[in-house]
């Protein structure tokens, strides 16, 4: 059936000569490259405070997401190899073939599995218009890559499962991890790449939170850092002028 379902679609292509071009390079690079912009731009709704909520959690699960490809990626190889299923224009003869003829195993597709893997992470990640779009981005990935004569159905039906089992069983080991990263970057200069926003001062810091019996006696200066600094005249009875007191803003 593999083998039929190839030849049917390899007939399609070469009754379709006006969308060789675009799904050539869909094929080779132009979907691997959307796929990837998807996933970037998953993280930087979750680091941007006007897009997302910025949560140590949510940036942690879009960088899941580019990270599962790569291990998915990385599982497949010696599954390919364990496997040793050839090219399909290696068996069969007289196929069309829009993309320069690879020599590695077959099963599974490497381009689907990484598609699985994204479309799998963005749904994890709850970014669900980017997950629908990573969807369809990765299934005519998958498409093409027949499409073009260099797998077998199979072999991308088995990659976008195997990308979407890595990234979904490696999230609950993955993002905690990836969560202490987060956590960790934002307590030092590189935490504009972890995004969220620097604890902000409590509304009662600053002159309203001197008490009145002080505000009325003396003039209120606040410091940098919430220091409130109070200075008292001599005819107030309280200690001399220039006398300060510091009350640091919880």
């Amino acid at each position: 059936m593999d083998t039929r379902l190839y030849l049917d679609l390899n007939r399609f292509a070469r009754s379709t000569v006006w969308a060789h071009g675009f799904m050539r390079a869909y094929a080779l690079y132009l979907g691997l490259v959307l796929l990837g912009a998807a996933a970037l731009l998953a993280y930087g709704q979750a680091r941007s405070s006007w897009l997302g909520d910025g949560s140590s959690r949510r940036v942690a699960a879009t960088l899941w997401t580019p990270l599962a490809a790569l291990v998915a990626f990385g599982i497949s190889q010696p599954v390919s190899h364990a496997i040793g299923r050839l090219r399909p224009y290696e068996v069969l003869a007289h196929v069309e073939v829009l993309v320069p003829r690879a020599h590695d195993f077959t099963f599974p597709s490497d381009h689907a599995t990484v598609a699985g893997a994204v479309a799998a992470g963005l749904w994890i990640s709850r970014r669900r218009l980017l997950a629908v779009v990573g969807t369809v981005l990765g299934l005519l990935l998958a498409f093409a890559r027949v499409y073009v004569g260099a797998h077998y159905v199979g072999d991308v039906l088995g990659g976008l499962a195997l990308g979407a089992v890595v990234a979904t069983a490696g999230y609950p080991l993955a993002v905690p991890l990836l969560e202490r990263l987060v956590d960790g970057l934002r307590a030092t200069p590189l935490r504009f790449l972890a995004g969220g926003h620097r604890p902000s001062r409590p509304s009662g810091a600053g002159p309203a939170a001197v008490p009145e019996t002080i505000r009325a006696t003396g003039s209120v200066r606040v410091l940098e850092g919430g220091d409130v600094v109070v200075r008292r005249p001599a005819s107030s009875g309280l200690p001399s002028d220039g006398a300060r007191r510091e009350a640091r803003s919880s």
